[in-house]
C-alpha cells in the first residue's frame, strides 16, 4: 500500500467568499459555470483525488457570497491553515478560500448551521456609481429608512412565509413554509441602504421580495402596518416585487464550531 493511501483521511471545512456575477448559481450545473464546479476543480487539483463538496445552501444566479461555508473529505497531506493559499492559486479572482479546518466527522455544512444572514444593499440615488453597480440595486427615489425599519421588525418572528416566496419552490409544493426570522433590520450610510435578515431558513426568492416589500414602504406605496395582513393573507400578489439578484449577498452562516 503506497504513503498516499495510508493517509488518514480528515473532514474539513471552508469558509469561502465569492462573487456571484458570472455565475449560474452555487450549485454545478451541465454546461454552465458554478461556483462548486470551480471549487471542486481546484480541490480535486490540491488533493490529487475527486472531491465532492457539501454546502451551507445554494446561492441563484448572480448573488453573493461573504460567508459560505462548505466541507469535504481528504487524504491530502496539505494542512488545513495552508489550504486557502493553495486552493486560490487555483481559483478565478472572483472565488476566494478564506480559511480552513478540520471538523467532527458528524459536521455538515448545511444541516449543522443555526442561522444565516443575508444582506441586501441598495444604491438609493439616481445615479449609479460606476464603481460598484454589479452589487447592489439602484432605487432612486429617496426611501424613508425609519418606516422600513417598522416594517421591518413585523416580520421577526416564526411565521408563514408564502407570501415571500417565488413560484416553483419546492418548500411550498409540500407545504413547508414556515421559518424564523430572529432579526430584521435596515440601515443607511449616505445614498448607501442595508438591508439585513437573520433566518433559520429561506424560501425561494425569500429576501429579494422581503427587500422588495421594505422598498414599496420606503418609497410610501405602502405602510408599515399592513406586512401581518400580507403575511396572513400567503398571497405572493400582496408583497412587493422581487429585487434583483445583484444586491444579495449571503453575509454569514452560524455554527458552534
Amino acid at each position: 500500500m503506497s504513503d498516499q493511501q495510508q493517509l488518514p483521511v480528515y473532514k474539513i471545512a471552508l469558509g469561502i467568499e465569492y462573487d456571484g456575477s458570472r455565475y449560474y448559481g452555487w450549485q454545478r450545473q451541465n454546461e454552465v459555470r458554478s461556483v462548486q464546479e470551480k471549487l471542486e476543480k481546484a480541490l480535486s487539483q490540491v488533493a490529487n483525488e475527486p472531491i465532492t463538496v457539501f454546502c451551507a445552501g445554494r446561492t441563484d444566479a448572480g448573488v453573493h457570497a461573504l460567508g459560505f461555508m462548505l466541507n469535504f473529505h481528504a487524504d491530502t497531506r496539505i494542512p488545513a491553515a495552508k489550504l486557502p493559499l493553495a486552493l486560490n492559486q487555483h481559483l478565478p479572482p472572483d472565488i476566494r478560500v478564506l480559511d480552513a479546518q478540520v471538523v467532527p466527522e458528524d459536521f455538515h455544512a448545511r444541516y449543522a448551521a443555526h442561522t444565516k444572514t443575508y444582506l441586501y444593499r441598495i444604491h438609493n440615488h439616481p445615479i449609479d456609481s460606476p464603481f460598484d453597480e454589479k452589487y447592489y440595486t439602484r432605487v432612486p427615489r429617496r426611501l424613508d429608512v425609519d418606516a422600513m425599519q417598522r416594517a421591518a421588525e413585523q416580520f421577526v418572528g416564526k411565521h408563514d412565509f408564502l407570501a415571500l416566496c417565488a413560484a416553483g419552490s419546492s418548500a411550498a409544493a409540500h407545504g413547508d413554509t414556515v421559518r424564523t426570522i430572529t432579526d430584521c433590520h435596515v440601515t443607511r450610510k449616505g445614498d448607501e441602504v442595508d438591508i439585513e435578515v437573520t433566518a433559520d431558513g429561506y424560501l425561494y426568492n425569500m429576501v429579494r421580495i422581503l427587500a422588495g416589500t421594505l422598498c414599496e414602504v420606503g418609497a410610501g406605496r405602502m405602510q408599515p402596518d399592513a406586512i401581518p395582513g400580507i403575511l396572513a393573507s400567503r398571497d405572493r400578489s400582496q408583497a412587493g416585487p422581487t429585487l434583483p439578484a445583484k444586491g444579495l449577498f449571503l453575509k454569514k452562516v452560524d455554527y458552534d464550531l
